[in-house]
């Protein structure tokens, strides 16, 4: 079957016409369920800093525990996927990640901080599994070309995960929280306010891996290979696109969660918003529906525009709009660091796609290597916390601004492979 022109109905057909649209869509629901819980962190952080009285250094731990599950998890998590399978892997994930969110209930019932933290750890680990078998999968589903766009479309859904999780989480948790403000019971209350909503996200990743237990999903022996892949090379570390690859996801993550972190503090500022937190909280969608929108903005663009050009531009724009927050303040600071998540949308999965291009019987290693860098999302954010703490929260932005100058590189230079 001749293509001449990319569309939405040839974006999960391969260059023989193989049609993989069941596959995609199923897939589309593992990502929206992980962008939905990674997202929930930004309400955990301002809602366990005020039951534990914690600073921001402290409250980052949050972050740190979550994101550091992906370095230690990522590269074993490679092995375990190539070893069970895309598909089996897949499973394995949701099972682990449903554990760490039953664990919630009894880190809020003896109200201690360390508990909350394994619990997280936890459920990072299980999302890690997730992320190491289902973007490479989403790469391998359809032609080698579009991966970019393809990886794009469905990262989509993932943003619309993480566009509703800041509403649910201010409903069910801060506002919920809140209502009892000055009890002698205000901290009790405020801790069991997770027990529920993630009793609710541990039955629903069950009945997803019930799910993916039973589809028949296709089998990808290999990935597309190029000329790059013929190569004698003995791993992925070789490559050098992948290597910078890697620290461009460490840079993309980190900034990423640092800002979202912050927001609700942020837009507390009473020069900037002034907003109570459970109103704030509702705010984090507009920077997340930004990153929904613009995924599905990019997966057309990259369709017609190569997607290193796209990659540079965004993240220019990303890094005006953060100084913009830095040295302005009111609604003008409050809608550019919102808007920013509008030019984040294409960055992890066009980072990604690019750094496994032409990776070929290395690409579930490769896919390992990036899914460990996604460690960024636990450094920045500690990093930024630090800075919060010493320096001022607004000025403390700055750090953001430099991870996407990197991100401008990559897409410019440092994501061309070296034949």
């Amino acid at each position: 079957m001749s293509i001449t022109t990319p569309t939405s109905a040839s974006v999960g057909q391969t260059d023989n016409g193989q049609n993989y649209n069941f596959a995609l869509t199923s897939l589309t629901f593992l990502f929206f369920i992980w962008g939905f819980i990674t997202c929930l962190n930004d309400i955990l952080i301002p809602h366990l800093k005020n039951v534990f009285d914690l600073n921001y250094t402290q409250a980052m731990l949050i972050q740190f525990c979550f994101f550091g599950a992906y370095f230690l998890v990522s590269i074993p998590a490679g092995y375990l996927v190539k070893k069970a399978g895309y598909q089996r892997g897949i499973v394995i994930g949701l099972l682990i990640a449903a554990v760490g969110c039953m664990l919630f209930y009894p880190a809020a019932s003896v109200q201690a901080y360390p508990l909350f933290l394994v619990a997280l750890f936890v459920l990072a680990s299980g999302i890690t599994i997730l992320q190491v078998a289902a973007n490479p999968y989403v790469t391998a589903l359809g032609k080698a070309a579009t991966a970019s766009s393809r990886l794009t479309l469905t990262q989509a859904f993932n943003s619309f995960g993480t566009t509703i999780a800041p509403w649910f989480g201010g409903l069910l948790i801060l506002a919920a929280a809140a209502a009892e403000v000055g009890t002698a019971e205000f901290k009790a209350q405020e801790a069991a306010a997770v027990q529920v909503p993630y009793l609710m996200l541990a039955a629903a990743l069950l009945v997803l891996a019930a799910i993916f237990a039973m589809l028949k999903l296709p089998t990808v022996a290999e990935h597309h290979q190029s000329n790059i892949a013929d190569a004698d090379a003995g791993s992925a570390w070789q490559y050098s696109h992948l290597m910078l690859g890697a620290l461009g996801i460490f840079v993309y993550v980190g900034g990423e969660v640092a800002i979202g972190s912050f927001l609700v503090n942020f837009l507390g500022e009473p020069h900037i918003a002034g907003l109570p937190e459970a109103t704030a909280a509702a705010y984090i969608s507009y920077y997340w529906g930004g990153a929904m929108v613009g995924r599905f903005i990019g997966a057309a663009v990259m369709q017609k525009i190569a997607a290193g050009k796209v990659l540079a531009f965004n993240a220019v724009a990303a890094a005006v709009l953060v100084i913009v927050a830095m040295t302005t303040s009111g609604s003008v600071a409050m809608w550019a660091i919102l808007a920013v998540g509008l030019f984040n949308s294409i960055m992890f999965p066009t980072i990604f796609s690019l750094a496994v291009t032409g990776l070929g019987k290395y690409t579930s290693q490769g896919s390992g290597v990036l899914c460990l860098a996604i460690v960024g999302g636990a450094i920045v954010p500690l990093l930024q916390g630090v800075l919060a703490d010493t320096i001022g929260l607004q000025l403390s932005f700055i750090l953001p601004v430099f991870c996407y100058a990197y991100i401008c590189f990559y897409g410019l230079k440092g994501s061309v492979p070296k034949h």
